[in-house]
């Protein structure tokens, strides 16, 4: 069994996460998780860029059309926040999509 890139990272990635959901609970707007979670990633010194565009690549030319991740966390882990009850197959493969045109 391989051994997960960013272990350590994306468990305080989790735990920030957490955090914020154990305080706010359910049914606020991405946009109130999003400010919430930066105040969170802060306090626990976790690197991160918010809503910084992202190049995509296309055979071997960056598009002009960029990628905007929620975070973009220790400089190698995207999160995408999401303030629903179940991850649709859509969000799966928006996320994978995001993955294979960031490389």
């Amino acid at each position: 069994m391989n051994e997960l890139e960013f272990k350590e990272e994306a468990y305080k990635i989790v735990g920030a996460a957490m955090e914020v959901h154990a305080i706010l609970g359910n049914g606020f707007l991405e946009a109130v998780y999003h400010e919430a979670l930066c105040i969170e990633f802060d306090r626990r010194g976790i690197p991160y860029k918010h809503e910084e565009p992202l190049s995509i690549k296309y055979k071997d030319v960056i598009l002009k059309k960029k990628y905007v991740p929620d975070y973009f966390c220790f400089n190698g882990i995207i999160v995408e926040v999401k303030a629903a009850s179940n991850l649709t197959s859509d969000d799966m493969g928006q996320v994978l999509n995001y993955l294979k045109a960031t490389g």
